[in-house]
């Protein structure tokens, strides 16, 4: 086996939170106080990205951006970003911890990994303030990152490096060749293609699926693999070297690399 200095994970959709709902309601209800009507798919199109940045790309979505032309006479500025922004903090804050389970089988990747000297970090598009919501609820179930680096932490987010090279120092961890990043996202993946890590995208357990583990066991076997297919094509377009399911089968596959 190579030798695995430090896996980095991401968090909603990773770790916790399978399906990755908690920002996604979130999102909706902010865009609906400025009368401004968004689905659930165009809030999950930039997953992974730091909020700010999310609340951005969504406003760059044409329908989003027409409807707000015609509400307010003209497109959304940065401004108006930063309007949405303050509400979607607080409101994100609130929820988090209600979503914040550990994903089926994360425990016991962790366990794995500290048996054989692996660190433990971690990065997100989450800011600081919401973390702190999430982080209690994860201890008590018995889950503590070496580290964490949140959206906010730095001057740059996702998708360029800065978290994963900041995590390297965290974590006293070279090269990056020896570095997993794991991710349901792309912009979380692209976080460690740009830092030279290897990439793990997540399947069943992201954001491109978005189901609960009982929505999913609802659903037939050629169902799931049609599921499985389409989100590994764009795990793979945005960066992932391998894809699995859940972390549940990262042990298995770091004993083949």
């Amino acid at each position: 086996m190579t030798q695995i200095k430090a896996v980095i994970f991401d968090w909603a959709g990773t770790l916790v939170d399978f399906g990755s709902f908690a920002p996604m309601g979130v999102f909706v209800k902010c865009f609906e106080e400025f009368g401004i009507k968004a689905s659930i798919e165009q809030a999950r199109a930039p997953m992974g990205l730091p909020k700010w940045n999310h609340i951005r790309t969504m406003m760059d979505d044409v329908a989003i951006a027409a409807q707000w032309q015609a509400k307010y006479g003209q497109a959304p500025t940065d401004a108006d970003v930063d309007k949405i922004y303050e509400i979607f903090v607080p409101m994100n804050e609130k929820v988090a911890a209600d979503y914040a389970d550990l994903v089926p089988g994360a425990l016991e990747t962790i366990d794995w990994l500290r048996a054989r000297g692996i660190k433990i970090g971690s990065t997100t598009g989450y800011t600081r303030s919401i973390m702190e919501h999430v982080l209690p609820v994860v201890k008590k179930q018995g889950f503590e990152p070496d580290n964490l680096i949140c959206a906010d932490d730095l001057a740059e987010g996702r998708p360029g490096p800065l978290g994963m090279y900041q995590s390297f120092v965290d974590l006293a961890v070279y090269p990056p060749s020896a570095v997993i990043k794991v991710d349901d996202t792309v912009p979380g993946l692209k976080e460690g293609v740009a830092a030279g890590c290897i990439t793990v995208g997540l399947a069943l357990s992201g954001n491109f699926v978005g189901k609960t583990p009982e929505e999913l066991a609802a659903l037939s076997e050629g169902e799931i693999a049609s599921l499985r297919e389409a989100a590994t094509v764009l795990l793979k377009e945005g960066g992932a070297d391998y894809v699995i399911d859940t972390v549940a089968d990262l042990s298995a596959l770091i004993e083949t690399l």
